[in-house]
């Protein structure tokens, strides 16, 4: 009796044996798995996926081959007034002049440094170099001229000097015209668009999905809002005291 309750016990601790050596031999070939799974992983993201700054500098590349980029442009109407008063007599000419100008950046002056990458956040940063005003284009079809005091201008060199002043004033007064705040905001977002788009789609295409922010060498970080605009008004905030 005593022998049989020794032999069971012995085939009892014989079958335990196994199944931990069957459990390490699973957790062994699970650790194995896991390190070829984790190589692979790591081969797969070095040499099949696609490097967003390789990408992003093919696209630099690109948008320095255009030379200048042009993605906006307006036409505005100069009205301008000259007058001359000589011999006791007066001339004045008046001329309306419409003109087209062009909003462009010149994409040769993009350096590698204008382009950053932040792993981090997934975000692309491109500087741009400021936008210029290109023109006018005078639409000579167009213009029209009113004029005063005949009698002057016949006798005289007056009409030549106020049509010259009326010219030089009114291509002045068009390029004026053209550097207001409004149509340079929307040649900016024109061009903020564009250059945008020129990172971001050949990026989408290589299966990467970032943020791409674009601005201007001459305006501040976009992403710094100007915090004065959240602010209340002290009257406010001393109403609200206690």
């Amino acid at each position: 009796m005593e022998d049989g309750g020794v032999t069971e016990r012995r085939r009892g601790s014989g079958i335990g044996g196994c199944i931990n050596a069957l459990i390490l031999a699973l957790l062994i070939l699970a650790a194995i798995a896991a390190g070829f799974w984790f190589l692979g992983d790591s081969l797969k993201k070095r040499f099949l996926s696609p490097d967003p700054v390789t990408v992003a500098s093919s696209s630099l590349q690109g948008l320095r081959e255009q030379n200048r980029l042009s993605t906006f442009a307006a036409r505005y109407v100069a009205v301008v007034t000259s007058k001359q008063s000589r011999l006791g007599l007066t001339a004045q000419k008046t001329l309306i002049m419409p003109g087209s100008v062009r909003y462009e950046v010149d994409l040769s002056k993009l350096k590698d440094s204008d382009v950053s990458w932040d792993a981090g956040s997934n975000t692309l940063t491109v500087i741009l170099p400021p936008v210029e005003v290109i023109g006018p284009d005078v639409d000579i079809d167009q213009i029209r001229e009113y004029g005063e005091g005949g009698i002057l201008m016949s006798l005289t060199d007056a009409e030549e000097k106020l049509d010259a002043a009326n010219r030089q004033a009114a291509r002045a007064e068009l390029v004026r015209q053209a550097r207001e705040p409004v149509p340079m905001r929307m040649a900016r977002d024109a061009t903020r668009r564009a250059v945008e788009n020129n990172f971001l789609l050949p990026l989408r295409a290589a299966g990467l999905s970032p943020t791409v922010v674009v601005r201007f060498a001459d305006e501040g970080d976009r992403s710094n809002r100007e915090i004065w605009d959240m602010s209340r008004r002290p009257e406010d905030v001393l109403a609200n005291r206690n």
